[in-house]
């Protein structure tokens, strides 16, 4: 199930891990290969995550055996994501998706590693479940986003017929995601990835006619426009939408998490170097709140 550690060292490479995070879980390995339980509890937890392969299913919690040391738990889902690489690139192939699509898009595996450290300090592996999109062949990174297959809702279905365009539930929506590590959110990078996306899913999944893009962001909150500039990249990707669903709860601490990389920090202590650290740590200050706004806009 899991490669030789010789060789897993060399596919955590190919995923993007991190070089300080490699030789803990490839020494690691060597207890899950050689523990009837856990090597027990691995194939039958890729075997749940590549059940359906393909099919639009949504995120799925990968658990953790029972009884896993901490320092298991943190590299537990790395191993399942290892152990199904062997499923997801065989779809990729049945699909005709090019390998530099595919290896860009489970590198976001190795992301996921990078945000571990810098989230907590130690090795692991942040955020499990957001990966179980890219082991099941429903989120590809193309270009600076990266695209989930999905169906619209019933908000955006409202929005968008109030505006002129027929979307009904559950016809098919990609929705937009914003990697991270990944350079400036340009216009121009966006539009390069929007270009790819219309040929990518046309190619690819014909059966599914993508024809409106969603977002679900604090990037779309408007309350930025008082802080930011009107030629900022955030605000021209926020141009691109139309607000859909305003929710009822604030997520303060959402935006704190993705700027600064934690929240563990006081408000007033947290570093204003760019005008968008000065917004985030401002507006609460003031006794603002952030909102994760969803939007949407017509391929």
């Amino acid at each position: 199930m899991l490669p030789d550690r010789d060789e897993l060292a060399e596919v955590l490479l190919d995923l993007g891990v991190p070089h300080q995070d490699i030789d803990e879980p490839v020494r690691l390995s060597r207890h899950v290969a050689g523990d009837p339980h856990t090597r027990r509890f691995l194939e039958e937890t890729v075997a749940d995550l590549v059940d359906g392969m393909g099919e639009i299913r949504g995120t799925v919690d990968i658990p953790q055996p029972p009884g896993a040391s901490a320092v298991l738990e943190r590299y537990f889902p790395l191993y399942v994501c290892v152990a199904a690489l062997p499923y997801v690139r065989a779809h990729h192939r049945e699909r005709g998706i090019p390998d530099d699509i595919s290896r860009r898009t489970l590198a976001d595996i190795g992301r996921g590693v990078a945000w571990h450290r810098r989230w907590h300090g130690t090795g692991g592996l942040l955020s499990p479940r957001w990966l179980s999109l890219h082991l099941h062949g429903e989120l590809y990174q193309l270009g600076r986003l990266q695209f989930q297959r999905g169906h619209v809702g019933r908000r955006t279905s409202d929005s968008s017929t109030a505006a002129g365009h027929t979307p009904a539930p559950g016809d098919p929506a990609l929705a937009l995601h914003i990697p991270d590590f990944m350079g400036p959110l340009s216009p121009d990078a966006c539009d390069r990835s929007l270009a790819r996306a219309r040929d990518f899913f046309a190619r690819h999944y014909p059966e599914e006619p993508y024809t409106v893009a969603t977002c679900g962001s604090w990037l779309l909150d408007p309350q930025l426009k008082r802080y930011l500039p009107d030629d900022s990249n955030i605000i021209r990707f926020q141009d691109r939408f139309t607000i859909s669903h305003v929710p009822d709860e604030p997520e303060d601490m959402t935006p704190v998490r993705f700027v600064f990389g934690t929240t563990d920090v006081p408000l007033d202590r947290l570093p204003r170097r760019t005008v968008l650290e000065r917004a985030v740590v401002d507006h609460l200050r003031a006794g603002g709140h952030w909102y994760v706004r969803s939007g949407w806009f017509a391929l």
